[in-house]
């Protein structure tokens, strides 16, 4: 499946459920659990925790610890071909960076400045193990899914852009199908994407008898069997 063949139904789709439904799903669609393709470990979701994103990654990697070896002029020829190259042209953008420091986030990018700039942009949401800043006056209808809060810029440095990345253990490629939430993110992969939706539609599906039955007085084991009996019959 190519990014020409899905529909806006199917990106609100994924955009309607969380992540680790995302991963179920995932399961589900390849016939076999796995232990790759979503982040570790336990991010920031700033300015608060938002609904669901999704998109196509476009990755940059950066640095705050020292000074760059960009004179002014070219930095700012850099940041602005960074912000042409993630501006969304009528597909969804997901921006995945990389703070490739020692201590990853010891200087933002994420500010109330850029978060603006990447929101009024188009942007979908962003993934980053960097730091965010600024959490009173973000953007507030961009989602930032970072490593950590901080309160400087640093020395602030666009080292490069669309290249592969990794961000919290998850290896991105430009390009790659992001859906992110507060719990972190998973890449779903073009061979499994068309059955996306049926097999959100199933694991959720799968899920009521159990919630159902816990919700009734005097839930007892008896109520657990029955409705793992029933879940297992949800295809």
């Amino acid at each position: 499946m190519t990014q020409a063949d899905l529909s806006a139904e199917w990106f609100a789709k994924m955009a309607s459920v969380d992540t680790p439904t995302i991963c179920n799903a995932l399961e589900l669609a390849r016939g076999e659990r796995s232990v790759l393709g979503y982040t570790r470990g336990t991010p920031v979701a700033a300015p608060r925790p938002l609904p669901a994103f999704v998109g196509y990654a476009r990755t940059l990697r950066y640095s705050a610890a020292a000074p760059g070896g960009l004179a002014p002029a070219e930095a700012r020829a850099m940041r602005l071909a960074y912000y042409r190259y993630i501006e969304p042209k009528g597909t969804p953008v997901v921006v995945v960076m990389q703070d490739i420091d020692d201590t990853p986030g010891l200087g933002s990018f994420w500010g109330e400045v850029n978060s603006n700039i990447h929101q009024a942009l188009g942007v979908r949401g962003v993934l980053t193990n960097g730091s965010v800043r600024d959490l009173d006056v973000l953007a507030p209808g961009l989602p930032i899914i970072a490593g950590s809060v901080g309160p400087s810029h640093g020395f602030s440095n666009v080292v490069d852009f669309d290249k592969p990345v990794t961000v919290f253990g998850l290896a991105v490629k430009p390009g790659d199908l992001i859906h992110a939430d507060r719990h972190g993110a998973a890449i779903i992969p073009p061979e499994l994407a068309d059955r996306m939706p049926h097999c959100i539609d199933v694991c959720v599906a799968r899920e009521k008898p159990v919630l159902d039955a816990t919700r009734k007085p005097g839930f007892s084991v008896a109520d657990i069997e029955k409705a793992f009996g029933e879940a297992d019959d949800i295809h």
